[in-house]
């Protein structure tokens, strides 16, 4: 796979709109595309997605191991691949050392460690508006801790077409040979995509998206060297996958499951409900469960074969008035948790399934009422980062906070752990059957919580069949 990264000194300098023209250029091209995300992040996949018409893919160096990051990369079938950065280049998980207040920064978590991993060249972005020459200086800092000479390119955002022109050469003068000046795109007024507190704003609510994407298209093939950016594409490596000698008894008996009866997992998918990781479905469907998407918004119960319930992360807070007032959809999620069914409620979903959510307004409006207790807006955030999870049976997942909502009922049933600091705290409401809490999972770090889980739709689909029998 031909592929790059487009990362960035930090964010807010530009690297999901320079990504998602990049990808429009390409396939408009011919070029057979995919893209992929560093990180946790939801929301940014959601553009790749609306720009390539696919669902794109995360590599997360805290949720995988690297063998595993360059499985999903390679998994991919396309002739070329864009990475999107995230946060810093370098910006990753911070280790606390147990004596004294020093920290040292770690890379684990960071783009460049995915880079690295995967052997793919950066090119870097920079938003150097409101800088002069001192933009040499933070660039050669930078490159100062390229230690695997990965950075292969430069691009300069939001600078003028003349100052560009007067000094380029003295960028050029201070480069490595490896790493190119890519161009500069001038500031435009027309393309700007809107944030709130979980990020960018979804594709969906932006009206002329597709127009801002074209226009990001058109500055890079204006003002950067586009053959010079599939230059270094094509100069990446074959990632080297290690062939994995043994297999746990977690992971076999995920990927090759009883196919006595395929249970049926209903997923909450819609404008509410839109935070999903591509690699859980896949690793959901690899354990030998269907897929069956529904919307608590516009549908009027879940759907009648399903053995099992998943509600994801989004912003139920943006539509609790549409959500409060889908009875029918209520009802049928309180029948069926309360007849047994296994479920699994993460952030937003989690939020859904409490007495009530009150919006950022003030306003309180009744949810599903399977778990006692309110969740409001903060305005901070609550928790945030990666985090490791300690079920009551034993099982350790990894997951990831990140919410401005937070509840007066979060769970005790299990100990989330930060990496690093060491910092804990309570959480999730935990049975066989259901997990409950704002932590978004990475299942595939738990195996053995994938074939339970799996197991339990098992066991509910024939209680089911048992009760129609008699």
């Amino acid at each position: 796979m031909k592929r790059i990264m487009i990362a960035a000194p930090r964010s807010g300098s530009g690297k999901t709109l320079i990504t998602c023209g990049l990808l429009r250029l390409m396939t408009g091209r011919g070029l057979d595309t995919a893209s992929f995300k560093c990180g946790p992040d939801y929301i940014d996949p959601m553009f790749h997605r609306r720009v390539l018409g696919v669902p794109g893919g995360n590599l997360d160096s805290f949720f995988s191991g690297e063998n595993e990051i360059r499985e999903i990369l390679s998994r991919s079938q396309n002739e070329y691949a864009v990475i999107e950065g995230v946060m810093g280049i370098y910006d990753g998980i911070t280790a606390f050392r147990r004596s004294g207040c020093e920290t040292s920064a770690g890379l684990t978590g960071s783009c460049y460690d995915i880079a690295r991993i995967t052997d793919t060249p950066v090119v870097l972005v920079i938003d150097v508006k409101g800088m002069g020459q001192t933009m040499i200086s933070v660039i050669k800092g930078i490159l100062a801790d390229d230690t695997y000479g990965l950075i292969r390119g430069i691009i300069l955002n939001r600078i003028s077409s003349q100052y560009y022109e007067q000094i380029a050469p003295l960028f050029r003068m201070d480069l490595p040979d490896r790493t190119e000046l890519l161009g500069g795109i001038p500031a435009s007024a027309d393309i700007k995509l809107e944030s709130r507190h979980l990020g960018l704003v979804m594709p969906e609510e932006i009206d002329d998206l597709m127009k801002q994407v074209d226009s990001a298209a058109d500055l890079l093939e204006k003002y950067t060297d586009v053959d010079g950016l599939l230059r270094i594409m094509q100069s990446a490596d074959i990632p080297c996958i290690e062939q994995e000698s043994t297999a746990s008894e977690a992971e076999c008996a995920v990927f090759r499951p009883d196919r006595s009866y395929v249970p049926v997992l209903a997923v909450a998918r819609d404008e509410a409900f839109c935070f999903c990781y591509e690699e859980n479905l896949r690793i959901l469907e690899a354990a030998g469960i269907t897929i069956r998407e529904f919307s608590p918004l516009h549908d009027e119960k879940i759907p009648a074969e399903a053995d099992g319930l998943l509600l994801g992360g989004g912003y139920p807070e943006l539509y609790a008035r549409q959500l409060s007032s889908n009875a029918s959809m209520i009802s049928s999620i309180r029948k069926a948790v309360s007849d047994g069914m296994p479920s699994l409620a993460e952030c937003g979903g989690f939020m859904y399934l409490l007495d009530e959510l009150e919006d950022q307004t003030g306003v309180t409006w009744p949810m599903c009422g399977l778990i006692r207790g309110t969740s409001r807006y903060t305005g901070r955030l609550s928790r945030f980062g990666y985090v490791s999870i300690t079920l009551p049976d034993g099982m350790t997942v990894r997951g990831h906070e990140f919410h401005y909502f937070d509840s007066d009922n979060n769970g005790t049933d299990a100990r989330a752990v930060k990496p690093g600091s060491g910092k804990s705290w309570d959480c999730i409401h935990y049975s066989p059957d259901h997990i409950w809490g704002y932590p978004h999972l990475w299942y595939r770090s738990c195996p053995d919580l994938v074939s339970r889980f799996r197991d339990s739709m098992m066991r509910f689909h024939r209680h089911e069949e048992l009760i129609q029998v008699f």
